[in-house]
C-alpha cells in the first residue's frame, strides 16, 4: 500500500497542472514543494528501481498472484520513469564531471519527457489500484 500512495503523491508532484486545472489552491503546496523536486524525484527513482528489482527477485510471485506483481512491477517502472524526470536537473548537476553519463540521461530524457503528462496519469492510476489490490489480495 505504501508504494500505491507514494506513487499518488509522485504523479501529483509530476503533473502539476493537471491538478491546478482541477483545484486553484493547490498552488500554494505545489510552489513550497517545488525547491525539493529533484530531491523527492532522486528518491523515488531510487525506489522505484528498488521497486523493479524486488519484482524481478520475487518472480515467484508469477505463480501465486500474477496480478499483483505485474501491478508492483509496472508501479516501479512508472516510479523510476517519474522520480528521473523530476530529478533530472539535480542528477546533470551531480554527474556533470562525466560527460558520457550526461549525454546518456539527457537522450533518455528526451524520449521520456513528452509523456511526461501520460506518465502521471498512468502513475495514478497504478498507485491507485496498488492501494485497491493491497486490500484486496494481502
Amino acid at each position: 500500500m505504501m508504494y500505491g500512495i507514494s506513487l499518488v503523491f509522485l504523479s501529483i508532484v509530476a503533473v502539476p497542472s493537471l491538478i491546478l486545472s482541477k483545484k486553484t489552491n493547490a498552488k500554494e503546496l505545489l510552489e513550497k514543494i517545488e525547491p525539493y523536486q529533484g530531491w523527492i524525484g532522486l528518491i523515488f527513482c531510487i525506489w522505484g528501481v528498488w521497486g523493479i528489482i524486488s519484482a524481478i527477485l520475487n518472480l515467484g510471485w508469477l505463480t501465486a498472484a500474477p496480478i499483483w506483481w505485474m501491478t508492483f512491477l509496472a508501479g516501479g517502472i512508472v516510479e523510476a520513469g517519474l522520480g528521473f524526470m523530476l530529478s533530472y536537473g539535480l542528477t546533470n548537476s551531480l554527474l556533470s564531471k562525466n560527460e558520457v553519463a550526461r549525454e546518456r540521461a539527457e537522450r533518455v530524457r528526451e524520449k521520456i519527457a513528452p509523456k511526461q503528462g501520460k506518465l502521471g496519469m498512468l502513475g495514478m492510476a497504478v498507485g491507485i489500484w496498488m492501494i485497491i489490490a493491497s486490500f484486496i489480495f494481502i
